[in-house]
């Protein structure tokens, strides 16, 4: 008899439990099991070579020993079983590759020491194969951008491109962007400073110390102009009534307060005939006529605006010459302040900036007058201290705030009084000795 074939039911396999419950999945589950089975215990044998199946004993053949012996030669050999817990049972990898170890306190003393031995050979290594020579602040080690890309990119986009792709390049500070001063940290003296110079050298050192003074002495001057001078010497008798009047300078006088009255008065009058005469008007509504008389004004007052604008255009192309003159007046205005201004900064980084409250003050030119030239150096005198002279190059040159140099310090002033119950009067005291005597 053939076997009736058995109609498969329709079943809704909408929901997960519906999908569970009907459809068998025994297949899927045993090819899973097989994998597991096949990572834990490796390849099935089936697969396998036979050079990992058998191995050719290659061990000495041990003669003329008892079983004892060789049994305890072997125990020796092999493997203790404590151990077999510490290897793998599966050929599954493991999972965390970077495991950390703890070790002993001896055992980290040890290896710390093995590290530095290794670093320094290999440090040593290194130095003897090759010279440092690139820059480290400006080199990108692993990626170089093009040039193509670099040419319109700042340095701060290129930093964040590298950043990116994995490299840092690192910015310089600030300070060593540039010196503190341009100036050379010796100065070349003048040649008529020198203890034999020419004629000529000497006499142009002597002029320029020479204008130096004029200068100060012009300076104080007008400053003396400026303040003593500029007042005037009274004399005691005159001055209460020269303080009575500046002080009563502006104030209004008899004549002055009459003429305000009068003005006051006409103005209360003029004010009352005003309101007397004014009536209340009421708030007369627009007619139509008064509308469009209003909206037309306001139209023609725009198109008035729009011809004037329209004209002045026109006439601005006739004016081309007259605006490429004033255009080219003003390029050469600001050319001439952009001078100006690259001298002014050309002035301004030779001399020294304000690091503190007190200002730098250069040191007085060394200079020898003709007959006090030697002409050798057994009889040339030290005229400054070389010590003071580099101190001073220090604070031109920004590296040092000007100061006051101070050899003494200035101690408080002590008030000192006497105590009353202290105090002694010499004449009570005087008193008190006679009448014993």
């Amino acid at each position: 008899m053939v076997d009736a074939k058995i109609k498969k039911r329709k079943v809704s396999k909408k929901t997960k439990k519906s999908w569970r419950k009907h459809v068998d999945i025994k297949d899927v589950d045993k090819f899973l099991d097989n994998k597991r089975l096949e990572e834990r215990l490796g390849v099935p044998f089936s697969e396998r070579e036979d050079s990992q199946l058998f191995v050719i004993d290659k061990s000495k053949t041990v003669r003329n020993t008892s079983s004892k012996q060789v049994a305890r030669l072997a125990l020796k050999n092999k493997e203790p079983k404590c151990f077999a817990s510490l290897k793998p049972h599966t050929q599954v990898p493991d999972p965390i590759s970077k495991r950390n170890h703890v070790r002993l306190k001896g055992q980290n003393k040890i290896l710390k020491n093995k590290t530095l031995t290794k670093t320094i050979t290999n440090i040593k290594k290194n130095i003897k194969k090759k010279e440092i020579k690139d820059d480290i602040w400006t080199s990108t080690d692993i990626c170089k951008l093009p040039d193509e890309l670099t040419e319109w990119m700042s340095s701060d986009s290129i930093r964040h491109t590298i950043k990116h792709l994995g490299v840092q390049k690192r910015k310089l500070p600030a300070s060593l962007h540039k010196k503190p001063s341009v100036l050379p940290v010796v100065e070349v003296p003048h040649p008529g400073m020198s203890y034999n110079p020419s004629y000529t050298d000497h006499q142009e050192l002597l002029h320029q110390i020479a204008q130096k003074e004029l200068e100060l002495i012009k300076q104080e001057e007008h400053l003396n102009r400026v303040t003593t001078q500029m007042f005037k010497k009274i004399p005691l008798n005159k001055k209460e009534e020269y303080l009575m009047k500046e002080m009563s300078e502006g104030l209004p006088t008899k004549q002055v307060t009459a003429t305000l009255k009068s003005a006051e008065d006409n103005n209360e009058e003029d004010l009352s005939v005003t309101v007397a005469n004014s009536k209340s008007v009421k708030n007369a509504k627009k007619t139509l006529v008064q509308k469009r008389k209003q909206r037309e004004q306001k139209q023609a007052a725009t198109e008035r605006i729009k011809n004037k604008i329209n004209k002045k255009k026109i006439s601005d192309i006739y004016k081309l010459k007259n605006l490429q003159q004033q255009i080219e007046i003003k390029e050469k205005k600001q050319e001439l302040l952009r001078q100006k201004r690259t001298r002014k900064r050309e002035r301004e980084s030779i001399m020294p900036k304000t690091l503190g409250k007190t200002k730098f003050e250069p040191l007085e030119p060394d200079f020898q007058l003709a007959n006090e030239l030697t002409g050798n150096l057994r009889n040339c005198k030290p005229s400054q201290n070389l010590l003071k002279d580099r101190y001073k190059s220090l604070q031109q040159r920004n590296i040092i705030a000007p100061a006051v140099i101070k050899l003494k310090r200035d101690k408080a002033k002590v008030k000192k009084f006497v105590k009353p119950d202290h105090k002694i009067n010499l004449d009570t005291t005087k008193l008190r000795l006679y009448s014993k005597v």
